[in-house]
């Protein structure tokens, strides 16, 4: 009975966050080459950069109809900084490698053909020798109330997703 009554708050709570938007106006599907997709400067924040002079750009790609998730090219030349990954994101080295430390202190090295995800609300430092290219996945998490509802049906519905993923 309290299980019921916990997620029948969590999912009213949610309900009132959530509002009803009409049917969105983007296509249903959006298509195109890595390559052409127009570069825009994106500026790493000066008070990040650890050494070198990181230029880097983003070429968005697609933004979900509820501005909950995109997709986009995004580079950058040689150089050392902090990254704050303010949403989730799933990466794809397309060209390059970077040398990556996370906040625990693990390091990896991602090279082309590499997928890592970064948890969103984690800083990593990311030391770029000579150039990279990623396609990136982000995705903005949702508030705490609507990610317990989902987190309690998985549970309810026996998910055994490994990752805490949302199953449909």
């Amino acid at each position: 009975m309290a299980l019921k009554m916990m997620l029948a708050g969590a999912a009213a709570t949610m309900l009132r966050q959530v509002s009803v938007a009409a049917p969105s106006e983007q296509p249903p599907l959006v298509s195109g080459a890595a390559g052409e997709l127009p570069m825009e400067p994106a500026p790493i924040e000066p008070s990040w950069i650890i050494s070198g002079n990181p230029v880097a750009r983003v070429g968005l790609h697609s933004r979900s109809g509820d501005d909950a998730a995109s997709t986009a090219i995004w580079d950058c030349t040689a150089g050392e900084f902090r990254w704050f990954f303010d949403w989730d994101e799933t990466v794809m080295i397309l060209e390059g490698e970077v040398h990556v430390t996370a906040q625990d202190g693990s390091q990896r090295t991602l090279r082309q053909g590499d997928i890592a995800y970064f948890a969103g609300k984690t800083w990593a430092t990311w030391r770029i020798d000579t150039y990279l290219r990623k396609i990136a996945f982000c995705r903005k998490r949702l508030p705490a109330p609507v990610a317990l509802a989902y987190q309690l049906r998985n549970m309810l519905r026996g998910d055994k997703g490994s990752s805490g993923g949302l199953a449909a």
